[in-house]
């Protein structure tokens, strides 16, 4: 029986971090909102998107592949963020806590990726 989408860790802190990526962005001028803070907010978001559209499909193999769209999301994050702190619109201590917790936040979804599907007699 496969866990409940809440019971994912890797969901509860990526729905966490896009809210840490919201709670910066609103707080910016237009420009950077309109340029910058958009697309960080967006990719942010589909990293916990990402991973629920795969929960829900049927078949394992779906479910890997949004995963993949979910760890391409979470890089793209981590572009927008430095070209955040780059720009001055996030500040840079906040901007490397950020960082760390999409690294960590990577490590786990690898992990998770690989456990996804059946196992074989091997491993």
């Amino acid at each position: 029986m496969s866990k409940s989408l809440n019971e994912l860790e890797i969901y509860r802190e990526a729905m966490r971090l896009g809210e840490i990526v919201w709670n910066c962005v609103v707080k910016w001028d237009c420009l950077g909102k309109d340029t910058v803070g958009k697309q960080f907010i967006r990719s942010a978001d589909s990293i916990a998107a990402n991973i629920t559209e795969g929960h829900g499909r049927y078949h394992f193999k779906e479910n890997q592949n949004f995963c993949y769209y979910s760890r391409g999301s979470l890089v793209e994050t981590q572009t927008w963020l430095e070209k955040a702190a780059q720009r001055n619109l996030v500040e840079r201590e906040i901007a490397r806590q950020i960082y760390k917790d999409l690294e960590t936040l990577k490590k786990r979804l690898n992990a998770y990726i690989k456990s996804i599907g059946p196992k074989s007699e091997t491993s």
